[in-house]
């Protein structure tokens, strides 16, 4: 069943107050600007599969939003935009498009946007989970803030099947709402251009979190929530990216960890460091997991493998053999092709 909300059903006086708190329960904090002029507009939400479709349509009017839902990677949500009247700016992550009517564009609701018009205008938001448009169109990155040109080939099909989906919503019994939602992600798919956006979003996303995990290797609290968050991804995606590495993401971390407490046992320089000290350091929390999975890890306890280097060895041999020894697991693993 649709939901609809009309100004002019309002005095002039509460038009502004209404409008806003509708915008809200939609789209999360906003703040609205509207003209010296008088101000209407309608919102109407229907439903397509179980995900709202809401069209927007008003009088000039910008407005910056801010998301409600950021703190939870999982819970994030993408709206896919296309225009239906007028022309509007969005801008987000330091990207603008300008949608001319036919035209699409994704916006990501766990970072700040903004949008601003100077005509009337009106638009279609489809509000689908992130987890959900990753998983449709197999992107490990989506593009925001991009334009969808609708002027002909599959961004005019994408427009018009936006439009029909919209028209269309309330008659759907739900097998024909789910078959409908198949087509279009289908065709945002095409218009996106899956296989060459999934390589580049993996391309900047690797030395990022390879990065990070290096830099936070000594942190024992070091958990993939932390890792998703600081690259702006979600943990299921983080996940994925591992996928098909061989080494799930918590086996890359204990490996980097057990290479840098063997680079350290090996090293004179801190000879008189224990060996819990030295996995302490690197991360570990108790001595006798660490070493079950030094042994694990290289066939030998670190407590013999200390015994074996010797400082002599490590002055005869040089960096050259530790250097030898060391080969970063994480590294191959972000090397490899997915």
């Amino acid at each position: 069943m649709s939901q609809l909300f009309k100004t002019d059903r309002l005095p002039a006086s509460d038009r502004f107050d209404a409008w806003q708190w509708n915008a809200q329960q939609i789209c999360g904090d906003c703040r609205i600007q509207l003209p010296k002029s008088s101000f209407h507009g309608a919102i109407e939400v229907r439903h397509i599969g179980g995900l709202p479709l809401t069209r927007f349509s008003s009088s000039p009017i910008a407005f910056w939003k801010w998301p409600s839902d950021s703190a939870s990677p999982d819970n994030r949500c993408c709206i896919v935009i296309t225009q239906i009247a007028g022309t509007r700016r969005y801008v987000q992550n330091g990207s603008a498009v300008l949608l001319s009517p036919g035209d699409s564009t994704l916006i990501d609701s766990g970072r700040p946007w903004s949008s601003t018009c100077e005509t009337e205008c009106a638009r279609l938001y489809l509000r689908v989970p992130r987890w959900m448009m990753e998983n449709r169109l197999r992107l490990r990155e989506l593009p925001i803030a991009q334009r969808i040109c609708g002027s002909g080939g599959v961004g005019a099909l994408l427009s018009r099947l936006s439009q029909s989906l919209y028209e269309e919503a309330e008659q759907f019994k739900e097998e024909e709402g789910a078959a409908a939602l198949d087509a279009y992600f289908q065709v945002l798919s095409a218009c996106i251009g899956r296989s060459e956006s999934a390589e580049h979003g993996h391309a900047q996303l690797r030395p990022q979190i390879r990065k990070f995990i290096e830099h936070h290797l000594s942190d024992p609290g070091l958990r993939p929530a932390e890792i998703a968050a600081a690259v702006d991804i979600s943990i299921r995606h983080l996940h994925r990216l591992f996928s098909n590495s061989g080494s799930t993401l918590g086996e890359c971390i204990r490996a980097r960890r057990l290479e840098q407490c063997r680079n350290d046992l090996a090293n004179p320089s801190l000879s008189r460091k224990t060996i819990t000290e030295i996995a302490f350091s690197w991360g570990f929390s108790d001595s006798a997991h660490f070493s079950r999975s030094f042994h694990k890890q290289f066939g030998i306890s670190p407590r013999n493998f200390r015994a074996q280097i010797g400082i002599k060895e490590w002055s005869c041999n040089g960096d050259r053999d530790s250097s030898e020894l060391l080969r970063p697991r994480i590294a191959e693993t972000f090397s490899k092709p997915n």
